[in-house]
């Protein structure tokens, strides 16, 4: 498990095309003291596994299914990528439950500059937008973040100067495709609710008194 705050960026050094999967080898920096093989380590808000060390590089396999969720595929040699190791049990939840399982990609639609802070808005799909809530959690590339405005098309968020100045998130523009991971606890309400009436016919208050709401 994470928590969605961000230790440190790292850089891709090797992206190597193993069939439908991949390997990634990545210069996890000042992390590599005290990780070993089988840990894991969220790389833009992905869990992997290190399956092998070499140096401050970690290597790590990546599946179809991944690859096919998130943005890896897209990152080049060079690219910057957010890094954090997953929750000790003496550590502090500084963010909110982060499983580091992406649900999908959406694409920044526009960053809008205020001062030293900046607003995104992202374009994403109706199955993303669905599991989020107005002042609710989301991971984008594995940090934790408040939407603060949602709508039919796409939702928005406000950086302060610090998350923008120690991620890798210092570096985006218009037209990335980032990692998202929706609040668990909106998941499972709403895969609860599904259960009762599908998102597409609507709920009604009887139904949800037969059901104990």
């Amino acid at each position: 498990m994470f928590t969605g705050i961000i230790e440190t960026t790292g850089t891709i050094r090797q992206l190597t095309p193993k069939g439908d999967q991949m390997q990634i080898s990545v210069d996890i920096g000042k992390l590599a003291e005290g990780t070993g093989l089988g840990d894991s380590i969220a790389i833009n808000g992905v869990c992997l596994t290190v399956c092998r060390l070499e140096g401050a590089c970690a290597v790590f396999d990546v599946s179809t299914e991944t690859i096919r969720r998130s943005n890896l595929s897209a990152l080049k040699n060079g690219s910057k990528v957010n890094l954090e190791r997953a929750m000790s049990a003496q550590g502090r939840f500084g963010g909110h439950i982060v499983q580091g399982h992406v649900d999908g990609t959406a694409k920044i639609a526009a960053i809008r500059k205020q001062a030293n802070f900046a607003e995104f808005r992202f374009e994403a799909s109706e199955d993303l937008l669905k599991q989020m809530v107005p002042k609710g959690s989301v991971a984008i590339d594995g940090i934790s973040l408040t939407v603060s405005k949602l709508d039919k098309t796409g939702f928005e968020v406000v950086l302060i100067p610090i998350t923008l100045a120690e991620t890798a998130w210092r570096q985006a523009k218009a037209g990335d495709t980032v990692n998202i991971e929706t609040d668990i606890l909106v998941k499972i309400i709403q895969r609860q609710l599904d259960a009762i009436a599908p998102f597409s016919k609507g709920l009604t208050l009887e139904q949800l008194r037969e059901h104990g709401f």
